[in-house]
């Protein structure tokens, strides 16, 4: 990170973390950093920074730091860290606001995966109205550009008629189109 000079620093960031406070809820202000949710984040092995290092470098109003960081993505949202909390902090919930403050600032370097994922999965549930998990894994694989990733599983499985190749059709598809276009215009 590099020598940094903190009280700049927060001067320059505080309405950006008064934000991240109002939209999770959570008052990041009260953590003790005893990080209980550090230790027991299952995906904390392959973070740059550690939960409780986020939600310091936020109290410290390091914004770019905390958009550009690994572990805002890498985060999988289980709460067990929430759990853990002695004060109570949903960190999950700021993770999940951190991520939307990421991309809408362009800083998604290390969310193609997770992007990708999302999107072929929500495709998927938009098409057939519900998930079909063989067509879900190609789309996002084509995304990713991993052609063959994963093609050793197909067709034992669908010799053992765990997946189909056609997906099941729903009968309410047309109103789960509705919900979807609820969603995109902010529930009216």
């Amino acid at each position: 990170m590099g020598e940094v000079n903190l009280s700049q620093v927060m001067d320059r960031n505080r309405s950006f973390v008064d934000r991240i406070i109002e939209e999770s809820g959570q008052d990041i202000r009260q953590c003790y950093q005893c990080a209980k949710c550090t230790g027991g984040c299952p995906g904390a092995v392959h973070m740059d920074y550690p939960p409780n290092q986020i939600i310091r470098m936020l109290m410290l109003g390091m914004k770019e730091e905390v958009l550009k960081s690994k572990t805002i993505w890498v985060c999988m949202g289980c709460n067990t860290c929430t759990t853990r909390c002695i004060r109570d902090i949903e960190v999950a919930g700021v993770m999940d606001i951190l991520r939307q403050k990421a991309i809408k600032a362009g800083y998604i370097e290390h969310a193609k995966g997770v992007i990708s994922f999302n999107d072929s999965f929500l495709w998927t549930v938009r098409s057939f109205g519900r998930l079909f998990e063989p067509g879900m894994a190609i789309i996002n694989n084509v995304r990713l550009g991993n052609f063959m990733k994963d093609m050793q599983f197909g067709l034992p499985l669908m010799l053992k008629g765990k997946a189909s190749m056609l997906p099941h059709r729903l009968k309410g598809r047309r109103e789960m189109a509705n919900i979807f276009k609820k969603t995109v215009q902010g529930g009216k």
